[in-house]
């Protein structure tokens, strides 16, 4: 059983199906079940809180307007996880080859857009979210406690995509949870922390039942974004010291990785965000 475990990556395919030359990836329809479930869940509490609803979108026909809103953030999503990524990770490979860092196809094969980083893309999708709610006279704090409920699980199928297409893995390990990646190799010496169902499970489901439980409490709905912002950034934290530091950039020189970094300053824009917007109301 425990050999099954360990080996059990190096038997999936990343290629969920092929014509010709154009491959689907596992990865790819993993995104597309996180943007499916957000929506579902968007759409749920908003026939289930019709009030709250009303009141977040000053009686504008809510779900028409979280529509709207959804292509707003899929386009900051993925301009700011590719700026995000480039800024972040991959910067000097992109000054030396810019056209190779942003186009989808190697070697005349469309193999999709790769290198996305998760904070860029929650920078991208706040600064939608801004242009959006300026758009249509919101407040941007209460649609974004509106949202976040139903951020974790679409980000739990992420990190399931990335652990199907053998990226993000963990760091070495003796742990009877260690596994083997088609990319590290051979198992001997090589098995590494599954940190991509680490974060599947931190800071997905466990993430969506706390805010799910706040979400319960005036105080939780009146900072749940803030909130989210805080949790996700101490739960990656934690687990960041598992996972496998970027091999071109390795770890900071405070001994922490630049993902670390990043969700040091999410713990700090949220605790911002509380202390800033205390008095008003949403």
């Amino acid at each position: 059983m425990l050999e099954l475990w360990s080996t059990f990556p190096k038997k999936i395919d990343p290629v969920a199906f092929q014509i010709g030359t154009f491959k689907i990836l596992w990865y790819s329809i993993s995104y597309l079940l996180a943007f499916f479930t957000v929506y579902f869940l968007l759409k749920r509490k908003t026939n289930n809180e019709p009030s709250l609803s009303q009141k977040v979108f000053k009686n504008k026909k809510p779900f028409e307007v979280i529509e709207s809103f959804f292509l707003y953030s899929l386009a900051g999503l993925f301009l700011g996880a590719k700026i995000g990524f480039i800024l972040f990770y991959d910067f000097s490979n992109f000054i030396s080859n810019p056209l190779g860092s942003l186009s989808p196809f190697s070697d005349g094969l469309f193999v999709g857009f790769s290198g996305l980083s998760f904070h860029g893309g929650v920078i991208g999708i706040a600064l939608a979210g801004f242009w959006f709610c300026k758009k249509y006279s919101l407040k941007f704090f209460s649609v974004a406690n509106f949202i976040a409920l139903a951020i974790p699980l679409g980000y739990f199928w992420g990190r399931i995509g990335n652990f199907l297409n053998g990226e993000l893995f963990g760091r070495v390990t003796d742990s009877p949870l260690g596994m083997c990646f088609l990319k590290t190799g051979t198992c001997v010496g090589n098995k590494r922390h599954p940190s991509q169902l680490y974060e599947a499970f931190g800071e997905g489901i466990l993430l969506f039942f706390i805010l799910w439980f706040l979400n319960k409490t005036e105080l939780g709905r009146k900072y749940l974004f803030s909130l989210w912002l805080i949790l996700y950034g101490s739960i990656r934290f934690m687990i960041e010291f598992v996972r496998e530091p970027d091999t071109h950039i390795g770890l900071t020189a405070l001994d922490l990785t630049i993902g670390q970094l990043l969700c040091f300053c999410m713990i700090i824009i949220g605790c911002s965000i509380i202390y800033f917007t205390s008095g008003e109301k949403q």
